[in-house]
């Protein structure tokens, strides 16, 4: 069994990062003709949430955690042994670049991993709207509510007139600051910042001491992490959820979003921020910062397996701080969740399988395998860093603080924020035009 403590060294940050970068070439615009059939239409799961008597065979397509996607099958079916899951597995690469074709096609499978671009086939109606059984499970008491609003792709449900719902997760995620406790003690540094500015007080004494003040893995996602926890702390998060979810009218040429990005700039200016950062990737990152190299690391909980194995007791996390040490905790975060298909034959079985991801047994499961449990009460109490990315979460989940990765704001947007953030370290392009910039990406996927 794996260690309860360990967070999955797998890909956790692709749904957040590298996640989905070729959506573009998945969606509808790259079918060719007669490729797929036409959307049904939006469509409801049923109120009943009985599993059938007959025998029933679901499909199952997933790209990430294999492992942790075996156990909560195999549980699942022991619990419901006359229906069977049939996980498949795809590469990365294949699932992204296939995604859009195989959840328009008629041969969709049942359950797939939710992705972005996700929301584009939910509003044509190639995804079931959960919103029902959301209802009729309960699933607000067994897993943080934040984490199922980030799931609605900004729809109303026609069938309770409340939120819509594309997906369950299936283990939780939020992105903070890792610490080496013994490089930051050499620096003078003796706890984690209870503010923004005394989190720069920190990294400028970092700096004051020779060391790297904060690693980031800019040449992939990291960069965009990075943006976006500042922009967390300076943006009405209700105001950066509706320019995620497309709200019309919403836009990230803000006030708040220009002072997180020119604090980004000025970060690299003073050279806060690893010069070596560009050209690094997360993983690289992580690798450079288990090795010593970093008293901070801007990256997600995916990674404290890794660092723990090295570092041990010298390794703490806390989530970015705000500029009031009394303000909410706003951290990005999204679940490995799974969607079900519109056109499953058997949407009351597949909603059996997404309850049972609720479950204190697929829970323990869940955590064993690195990601956080929807309800952590159900398993055993963490330790070490574990227990920082417990605590740090429960405060997010409970300021109702969690917020949807930046780059799910429009197919084209990964891209668009990687080069961009890229350039703002690099002193290359100014706040306000940078945002400008990612505004237009926003405004060709959502022209309403």
């Amino acid at each position: 069994m794996a260690d309860a403590r360990r967070p999955c060294r797998a890909r956790g940050a692709l749904v957040a990062g590298a996640a989905l970068l070729a959506w573009a070439l998945a969606a509808c615009q790259a079918l060719t003709p007669g490729s797929a059939i036409e959307a049904p239409g939006p469509r409801a799961a049923p109120s009943a949430t009985a599993v059938p008597d007959g025998d029933v065979t679901l499909r199952l397509e997933f790209t990430d955690a294999p492992p942790m996607v075996d156990a909560l099958v195999a549980a699942f079916e022991a619990r419901h042994p006359r229906v069977t899951v049939e996980p498949r597995y795809k590469t990365f690469s294949d699932y992204v670049r296939s995604l859009g074709l195989t959840m328009t096609s008629d041969s969709a499978p049942d359950l797939a991993q939710y992705a972005v671009g996700m929301g584009e086939l939910a509003a044509a109606g190639h995804v079931l709207d959960l919103a029902g059984y959301r209802a009729a499970y309960g699933w607000d008491a067994s897993v943080p509510p934040v984490s199922l609003d980030q799931l609605t792709a900004g729809l109303t449900s026609g069938a309770t007139g409340g939120d819509a719902l594309f997906g369950m997760p299936a283990g939780l995620s939020m992105t903070g600051v890792y610490v080496n406790r013994e490089l930051a003690a050499r620096a003078g540094i003796d706890g984690p910042p209870a503010t923004l500015g005394e989190f720069e007080e920190q990294l400028a004494a970092a700096r004051a001491a020779g060391l790297t003040p904060l690693a980031v893995g800019a040449l992939d996602a990291g960069g965009l992490h990075l943006w976006a926890a500042l922009l967390n702390q300076t943006v009405r998060v209700d105001d950066y959820r509706d320019w995620v979810d497309g709200v019309a009218g919403a836009t990230i040429e803000t006030p708040g979003a220009l002072a997180a990005t020119e604090r980004l700039v000025a970060w690299g200016r003073r050279g806060f921020v690893d010069d070596a950062a560009n050209g690094t990737s997360q993983v690289d990152s992580t690798a450079r910062f288990a090795r010593g190299d970093g008293v901070f690391l801007l990256n997600g909980n995916w990674a404290a397996g890794q660092l723990a194995d090295v570092l041990g007791d010298d390794l703490g996390f806390f989530p970015m701080p705000g500029e009031h040490a009394a303000g909410p905790t706003v951290a990005s975060g999204f679940g490995f969740a799974f969607a079900v298909s519109s056109r499953t034959e058997h949407p009351a079985a597949a909603g059996a399988f997404l309850d049972f991801l609720a479950s204190p047994e697929a829970n323990v499961i869940i955590a064993e395998h690195g990601f956080l449990p929807g309800d952590p009460d159900a398993v055993p109490p963490p330790t070490g860093v574990f227990a920082d990315i417990a605590e740090g979460h429960r405060r997010a989940v409970a300021d109702d603080g969690i917020t949807a990765f930046p780059d799910f704001a429009a197919p084209a947007m990964l891209d668009a924020l990687r080069s961009g953030v890229q350039k703002l370290l690099a002193d290359r392009v100014a706040a306000a035009d940078f945002l400008a910039s990612t505004q237009e990406v926003w405004r060709a996927a959502h022209p309403g």
